[in-house]
């Protein structure tokens, strides 16, 4: 079968591997659809494992069934690449994405592939989710990656009446628009891309603000006087980070929903952080409820995302698909079709 083997961002392959078989309770699905990550696309975070094929926001329809699988051939799905055990003392505390079992479960290979296989700890872990006939293969690539945003701001108590400042707006910080708008929130973005800029006025941004150009005053200005409630970093920029850590206004909230490369510290102002009560918090990837949360709102369509996705290319086209993502220009979400 074919696949787009990635050896770094300006050098993905097209080439061949063997096609996988299904195991006892196991299943493999043909991939319709599979969408580029950002962090797909964080040469420092994948170019240790390469060459490897990527993707992990992959829908598709079961093609074979292993003895004992309970998913049945024909079937539309989506499968999380990465499953909690349940167990664990993380699991049970909520921190499921702490959890040992998640980061080093996977399927095989990636979703940049003709055909993947789902181990039968995926699919006993609650990694897969049926398509409704309402949603579309592309459509489903979202729910992981609007799934990592629902936990996001989950772990940031973003509500109704906050205002929220977002910098970057690619596709994550894009999704946090929709979302923070969907619960009521006031939403203020950093970009600087203007383009991207004005995708963010269209999905609902209150206030854009080139971040070239963006202040502690120009903040204050817009919002009553006040600085930030919940503060999402969406881009790894060193300038972006810093423009964060000074943002949240007293009681506030900063999430690192995306952070700079290795070897890049933060310098915190703990006394005034102390002093003002805010808080810094992580978020990394999604749990078996943040995906049901996805899937409610993307099935009961009450987030739309299919005007979220700028180009679909053919397998063949790989390199293109991850220039444009890698380049953050006129593009949001790319995906593959093998």
């Amino acid at each position: 079968m074919r696949v787009a083997m990635y050896y770094r961002n300006d050098d993905v392959r097209i080439e061949e591997l063997p096609k996988p078989k299904a195991g006892p309770g196991e299943f493999v699905f043909k991939v319709k659809a599979s969408g580029i990550c950002g962090s797909d696309v964080m040469e420092w975070y994948r170019i240790k494992k390469a060459p490897r094929v990527l993707g992990h926001e992959a829908t598709g329809e079961i093609t074979e069934v292993g003895p004992g699988c309970p998913q049945k051939a024909g079937q539309r799905v989506f499968v999380s690449h990465h499953v909690p055990c349940g167990e664990c003392n993380y699991c049970r505390s909520g921190r499921e994405t702490a959890c040992e079992t998640l980061h080093t479960t996977n399927f095989d290979p990636g979703g940049f592939a003709e055909f993947v296989r789902v181990p039968k700890i995926n699919i006993d872990k609650h990694g897969v989710y049926l398509l409704p006939d309402s949603m579309s293969y592309e459509e489903g690539t979202m729910i992981e990656p609007l799934a990592c945003v629902v936990r996001g701001q989950r772990m940031a108590n973003v509500k109704k009446g906050d205002t929220v400042l977002i910098l970057g707006a690619g596709i994550a910080g894009l999704l946090h628009v929709k979302l923070a708008k969907q619960k009521g929130a006031r939403v203020i973005v950093t970009d600087i891309n203007d383009w991207r800029l004005r995708k963010a006025r269209e999905f609902g941004a209150d206030l854009t603000i080139n971040a070239a150009v963006y202040s502690l005053e120009k903040l204050k200005e817009a919002n009553t006087g006040r600085l930030a409630d919940k503060v999402i970093l969406c881009t790894g920029a060193v300038p972006a980070m810093k423009q964060a850590l000074a943002s949240a206004g007293r009681g506030g909230i900063i999430l690192f929903f995306a952070v700079p490369q290795p070897g890049i510290n933060a310098e915190v102002p703990v006394n005034d952080f102390w002093r003002n009560e805010i808080a810094v918090i992580t978020s990394y990837g999604a749990a078996p409820r943040d995906l049901d949360e996805s899937m409610a709102l993307l099935k009961g369509k009450k987030l739309k995302v299919t005007d979220m996705i700028s180009h679909v290319l053919p397998l063949e086209k790989a390199q293109e698909g991850f220039k444009l993502v890698a380049g953050a220009h006129d593009s949001l979400k790319v995906i593959l079709k093998p």
